[in-house]
């Protein structure tokens, strides 16, 4: 099975901490050159001291706000004027917990912005170097709710359908060009943005941050919590050669959680 990445680049967002940071771990270990997107230079900076170089690749970073797309798009033809990638991993914050009969315009806008539009962005600036070299990988990682909306979610559960639809019609358009589309669906995974979501939980029940997590668990058939790095696992195969036929899925790294097929 061809797990290697030697002599691809791949591009993380969101890759300071969570899920993003050990996804660009796990590509870097494979071979791949990686380019870090995130807001925070000085925590990027640490990240790049902190990835594997087994192959003596060289990693780099660009700073980008996903609130200023323009800036964005503007950031990444300077930064692949003349690079290319082959891989690219999108991923950003959920937006904040609430109804969604509650939410404003303002955060559907904004979480439309951040998640489709940018996504949208990071494509068309990366696919004329997937075409280039005859590969291509686009991962988005998105969320369970994309199968079974979840409780308190509620700009996030739109959005994320959004990407989810989004990946699927773009991954039957650039198959023929080599380049596939999946999305990795974590479910209960140990991030910041979870202890968020647990101390939430938490207060709206009147409970302790440790009961709330308890609750959590007792719904996973696993029995715990995942670490972001069997997130990334999901995450560095498909972008690996061994993942070529598989196009177009949604793939939840959850413990048996969602009540889905």
């Amino acid at each position: 099975m061809n797990l290697d990445l030697t002599g691809k680049s791949a591009v993380v967002c969101g890759s300071t901490q969570g899920i993003g940071k050990a996804s660009a771990i796990e590509l870097a270990a494979l071979g791949a050159d990686i380019t870090l997107i995130a807001r925070d230079e000085k925590k990027l900076k640490a990240v790049i001291k902190a990835l594997p170089t087994p192959a003596g690749q060289k990693h780099d970073y660009l700073v980008a706000d996903f609130n200023f797309p323009e800036n964005l798009k503007s950031g990444l033809e300077k930064h692949f004027a003349k690079d290319m990638a082959q891989i690219l991993v999108n991923n950003t914050g959920g937006p904040a917990s609430g109804l969604a009969i509650d939410a404003t315009l303002d955060e559907f806008t904004k979480a439309f912005t951040n998640h489709l539009l940018c996504n949208q962005i990071l494509v068309q600036s990366l696919l004329p170097g997937m075409k280039k070299s005859k590969y291509g990988r686009i991962i988005n990682i998105i969320s369970t709710s994309v199968k079974v909306p979840l409780r308190g979610l509620g700009v996030s559960n739109t959005i994320r359908g959004a990407v989810a639809n989004w990946a699927k019609t773009l991954s039957i358009e650039l198959a023929p060009m080599g380049i596939t589309v999946n999305n990795v669906l974590p479910g209960a995974t140990m991030t910041t943005r979870l202890e968020s979501i647990i101390k939430s939980n938490a207060e709206k029940a009147g409970k302790s941050y440790e009961e709330a997590k308890k609750d959590m668990i007792a719904e996973i058939p696993a029995g715990r919590i995942s670490d972001a790095s069997e997130v990334a696992a999901a995450v560095a195969f498909l972008a690996t050669p061994a993942a070529g036929y598989i196009n177009g899925i949604n793939v939840p790294v959850d413990g048996g959680r969602t009540g889905s097929l």
